[in-house]
């Protein structure tokens, strides 16, 4: 079963905020993304807010957190990024459905 993480952000105003975040965001994806157990670990920007942040990170299973919370670059990740925010992130949790069989509503 894939275990997910959506991450919502809200960052301060000002250019050079919203430069820092994508910036922070695309080192953390490329740091992230080679941990082992990691499926992937995308960042997308609001199409209409471009204060507004969302990370997806898809892990084989929620024990997987483990080796992703050991990657160094998680010591650094929230007091980097936390100070460009106006307002707290929100983490929701998920437990992907398998959707790879066929299934037949009746």
């Amino acid at each position: 079963m894939v275990y997910t993480l959506v991450v919502h952000l809200h960052a301060k105003e000002g250019a050079d905020v919203e430069q820092k975040i994508r910036s922070t965001l695309t080192e953390a994806s490329q740091a992230y993304s080679q941990d082992k157990e990691t499926i992937s670990w995308f960042v997308m920007q609001d199409a209409k807010d471009p204060r507004a942040w969302c990370i997806v990170e898809r892990y084989e299973q929620e024990s997987s957190l483990k080796e992703h919370q050991a990657n160094p670059y998680y010591k650094t990740f929230a007091p980097g990024i936390g100070p460009l925010l106006d307002q707290p992130f929100k983490l929701l949790r998920f437990n992907e459905l398998d959707s790879s069989k066929p299934n037949k509503v009746e």
